[in-house]
């Protein structure tokens, strides 16, 4: 199999595990809302999933290196059919916290293994255009996925077999390829002490959307049956908050290139925190004015997290993404984790609009420390930085997406340089442009990357926020 054809089945195979995730997420919540389970539980359920894709991250890759790839491939997408199955035939909050914990594990897994065949065929010239592509795709299926429910209902049994039957089509892509398996898995390392000291306000961005994005993902839809929603209305509803959420990530992952990033989380945390104070206060019950809030929440909410990661990036010494990254992907899980139990004791108090407060809460929060950090740290020079890459963290974002970014091969100032063929280079050698055939480039002394002074604004050495 051609690299190109191997690229778009592997894109193909994760576009349907994708699909089924989305499907699965919303039908967990609304199905689980449906048969009586009480608002702590549903909040569990939302919790399994973020602790069971946190296990996978991390375990995966050992399993891997034992079985091979397209074995464990298998594993996950078998055991992730299994339980989407079960959730059929033990209807029981117990069961289904249970059994949400076995999908996250395997959803995690099996994103990971097909990361790490995109990361094996991608190249320095080409990695940029496959993790876009990727990103987007990922997008995309999830939302194809929540409106999937639109035309399934929650009702019998053809929502979950939809569901099993995509998780198991995803397997097909990876096994039919002949082509030798790829290196065991890179994972990205869960550096949180490296990320506290290279952006204390990055440790923060993290846990918030964390918080926010759990309680919204997983009790939005909850929410909306308690406002008499119909299953497609909140599955119409969640796809208008996913597509303007992905819509809004680039503009604003771009003017965040231009101007200091804390502004952008300042003015994006702020707005989104004001929308779920509006969404309290008008607790609406027509689904008109709910798509509109919903839109706007996605709108400002949705694209914090890309937009943290990079301004972390910006302060990483060389080589250091992966592990800044990981960091936060750690942080991420542990809000995605706290979230809906909060949440659900937050709506049980006072009422189900009150999941709202929670995500006001730790936007408001985002956004006066971020405000706060900006009197504090001098902004990173606009040319020192690396560029904004768009990434999902509705439900969680898996190591092997941090290492097929692109941007661990990039280091600040790397935007400037000429287009030519690149080759990595071990941390600290000057030597990293090799354009064929002539002699590889050495950097000049004053290039900012080449001993900068340490009060430079483009200095590699993350200064103390």
């Amino acid at each position: 199999m051609s690299s190109a054809l191997k690229i778009y089945a592997l894109f193909i195979g994760s576009a349907l595990l994708m699909f089924g995730g989305g499907l699965q997420g919303l039908l967990m919540s609304v199905r689980g809302a449906e048969e009586g389970f009480s608002l702590t539980a549903l909040g569990l359920i939302g919790t399994g999933w973020s602790v069971g894709f946190v296990a996978g991250s991390i375990t995966v890759p050992m399993l891997v290196k034992r079985v091979g790839h397209i074995r464990a491939y298998s594993i996950m997408a078998a055991i992730g059919t299994v339980t989407i199955l079960l959730n059929l035939l033990w209807i029981q909050d117990i069961g289904w916290i249970v059994l949400r914990a076995a999908s996250g594990f395997c959803f995690a897994g099996a994103a990971m293994i097909v990361e790490s065949w995109l990361n094996e065929v991608a190249d320095n010239r080409s990695r940029g255009t496959i993790f876009s592509v990727y990103t987007t795709i990922n997008m995309a299926a999830s939302t194809v996925g929540q409106l999937a429910m639109a035309a399934t209902g929650t009702f019998g049994y053809v929502p979950f077999v939809v569901g099993a039957i995509s998780f198991i089509c995803a397997l097909l892509p990876s096994a039919l390829t002949s082509t030798p398996q790829p290196r065991p898995i890179s994972s990205a390392r869960l550096d949180v002490v490296l990320l506290y000291k290279t952006s204390p306000l990055a440790v923060l961005a993290a846990f918030a959307c964390g918080m926010a994005n759990g309680t919204f993902g997983t009790l939005a839809p909850v929410y909306g049956f308690e406002q008499k929603l119909d299953a497609s209305t909140i599955a119409y509803l969640f796809a208008v908050t996913a597509v303007v959420g992905a819509m809004a990530q680039t503009p604003f992952g771009r003017l965040s290139d231009r101007i200091d990033r804390r502004l952008v989380i300042v003015g994006l945390s702020g707005f989104s925190a004001v929308i779920g104070l509006v969404t309290v206060l008008l607790n609406p019950s027509s689904g008109a004015l709910m798509f509109v809030l919903f839109g706007l929440y996605g709108f400002g909410a949705y694209p914090l997290y890309a937009i943290a990661v990079a301004h972390a990036n910006d302060f990483a010494k060389e080589g250091e993404f992966g592990r800044v990254a990981g960091g936060m992907l750690l942080i991420l899980g542990v809000g995605l984790a706290i979230g809906p139990i909060i949440a659900s004791w937050v709506m049980n108090a006072i009422a189900p609009v009150g999941l709202f407060i929670v995500t006001a809460t730790f936007h408001g929060a985002l956004a006066v420390t971020a405000f706060l950090r900006m009197q504090v740290r001098p902004v990173r020079d606009a040319k020192g930085r690396v560029r904004f890459r768009a990434m999902s963290a509705e439900k969680g974002v898996s190591p092997g997406t941090v290492t097929l970014d692109p941007r661990g091969d990039e280091t600040p100032g790397a935007r400037e340089a000429p287009p030519a063929a690149t080759a990595a280079a071990p941390p600290g050698e000057a030597e990293i442009l090799v354009p064929d055939p002539i002699e590889p480039v050495v950097l000049a002394p004053d290039h900012p990357k080449h001993d900068a002074p340490d009060d430079a604004t483009i200095s590699d050495k993350p200064k103390p926020e």
